[in-house]
């Protein structure tokens, strides 16, 4: 029961909601990826991963989603339809559009690429949140340490983290740039912008699993 959430209240439009975002996620990390302009602290990791062993980016954004999710346990966190949906769904879009959109020529291709990317990733954000099925695996690790801890600042630990992953991906070969800078800087406001318009009227029993409506953790799906 824990993993499929309380679907009772707007069942289809939640499904429809989260599988929707969770596909737009996936595009919009490949259209930042083709835009070879940089990427976002977690994509930078799994890109040098990818470039490390060989694997697609797809299969690594589920590999490591799969290993993240694995320490939610000792936080005695409980995933939900949307967490489980989170680490399989991305991944397979993401490595599904990659075969579809070449990389960037021109400058002016590459920036609309990332603008594109930055701006559709923040609207999928709302949207898997707005669902209300679960957090993804990088957020709730977040959140559950800090739930865990409640002393520690979920801000500081997000930046401890995503410092930590970008600081290794670069180190594995990832593409640290321009679109590493504009996502930090645009994916908060532009989530906080998109959240009001996706989410799902609460009903009398709101899912566990899924972070406060008014504190969202947005973008990391991949995550």
């Amino acid at each position: 029961m824990a993993l499929l959430g309380n679907l009772r209240h707007r069942p289809v439009r939640r499904l429809v909601q989260l599988y929707l975002g969770l596909t737009l996620y996936g595009v919009s990390m490949a259209l930042m990826i083709r835009s070879d302009l940089g990427l976002d602290p977690w994509d930078v990791f799994h890109q040098g991963l990818s470039e490390l062993t060989g694997l697609s980016f797809g299969t690594v954004t589920i590999g490591v989603g799969a290993l993240v999710l694995l320490l939610w346990i000792p936080l005695r966190q409980r995933p939900g339809l949307g967490t489980v949906s989170n680490v399989v769904v991305i991944g397979l879009v993401v490595d599904a559009t990659l075969a579809l959109v070449p990389t960037g020529g021109p400058l002016s291709v590459q920036i609309a690429l990332l603008t594109s990317g930055i701006v559709a990733n923040g609207a999928a954000t709302a949207l898997y949140l707005g669902a209300n099925l679960g957090p993804g695996p990088r957020d709730g690790l977040m959140t559950g340490y800090v739930a865990r801890r409640p002393g520690r600042s979920i801000r500081l630990v997000r930046t401890i983290i995503e410092v930590t992953v970008l600081a290794l991906g670069w180190l594995l070969g990832g593409k640290v740039g321009l679109g590493t800078v504009a996502y930090a800087l645009a994916i908060g406001p532009l989530a906080q912008f998109f959240i009001p318009l996706f989410a799902v009227p609460e009903g009398t029993e709101p899912d566990s699993a899924a972070p406060p409506p008014g504190n969202p953790a947005p973008a990391t799906p991949a995550g």
